[in-house]
């Protein structure tokens, strides 16, 4: 029915009413308000870590313009940000295959190093990969159970590394936890695998788990990635932290393991809560990536766990 014929049948004569009409028309639009657009949003929470560049020590004045949040390239308004608190369950997955023996010394020294540093976050629980993924410690608080175990660390003769087995185990318990943050901390040569799991299923155990990925690579200038099972665990090793928020560092020596664990313990103690907001209507985001907005800082975090994806 046309507008003039509207109009007739409410008593209106026809002129009139369009006119009506155009000046409705015509009006301009209110701005939304600040309100109506944080009605449209909803807050997310991340946890990350922010570091020197240089020095890897924790970076202590972290503001929400420390903090840039983008997802698929979008970036969103960091809206608050608070020391972490909640608990942080802790897997730490240790290379004890055959090829890892001269390590072990520096290992134990290393892992007591790290348990030291991270005291107070938890739960920890060690895991061991020579020929099988093995539980070497359930997680605890007591640091005096954990430290037992690290003492325990010995090398398993004539055995191969199931390492990649070993996180895609760890990463499935992790998904039975409640926390709303986790990591994975690795410890591990550029050894044979012997994995029976391939990239692909491994990273998506890991992705599934929500939890941070930090691994400690000793390398090794005559390594091979001439197999299957070699690439696998080199593409684990590298798209892991990178994908999970967490971070890849290597070293040319075990005696390395010491230092650069205690970089790792610093950096999750030192975690940061930050809560941003999404607008209400996108769909989920494939990617979230934390960056530093100040130069000379690093930024490594991911999603708080247990999210609805919406």
């Amino acid at each position: 029915m046309s507008r003039a014929a509207v109009a007739r049948l409410l008593g209106f004569s026809a002129l009139a009413y369009l006119s009506s009409i155009s000046s409705l028309d015509s009006r301009p639009v209110a701005p939304a308000t600040e309100s109506a657009v944080a009605a449209q949003a909803r807050e997310r929470v991340a946890y990350v870590s922010a570091i020197d560049a240089k020095t890897l020590a924790p970076f202590g004045e972290v503001t929400p313009d420390t903090i840039l949040v983008r997802e698929d390239g979008v970036r969103r308004e960091v809206l608050r940000v608070a020391r972490a608190t909640s608990p942080m369950p802790v897997a730490v997955i240790i290379d004890n295959s055959q090829a890892a023996q001269p390590t072990i010394p520096d290992l134990r020294k290393a892992l007591a190093t790290f348990l030291r540093t991270i005291e107070n976050v938890g739960p920890i629980a060690l895991f061991t990969v020579a020929d099988r993924p093995t539980v070497m410690q359930e997680y605890t608080t007591n640091h005096k159970e954990l430290h037992d175990a690290v003492n325990r660390l010995f090398h398993g003769t004539n055995s191969g590394a199931t390492l990649l087995d070993t996180i895609a185990d760890v990463s499935r318990g992790l998904t039975k936890r409640e926390s709303d943050r986790a990591a994975i901390v690795v410890v591990t040569g550029e050894n044979t695998e012997y994995s029976s799991l391939d990239y692909v299923q491994v990273l998506n155990r890991l992705r599934d788990s929500g939890a941070m990925m930090y691994a400690i690579v000793l390398v090794n200038p005559n390594g091979s990635t001439s197999t299957d099972e070699a690439r696998n665990r080199a593409t684990v090793l590298d798209r892991g932290p990178r994908e999970s928020g967490g971070m890849r560092i290597d070293v040319l020596t075990s005696m390395s393991f010491d230092p650069q664990l205690k970089v790792f313990g610093e950096m999750l103690k030192s975690q940061h809560r930050i809560t941003y907001s999404r607008p209400e209507a996108l769909i989920p985001p494939e990617r979230v990536q934390m960056s530093s907005a100040k130069p000379g800082i690093e930024v490594y975090g991911a999603p708080a766990r247990g999210q609805e994806k919406k």
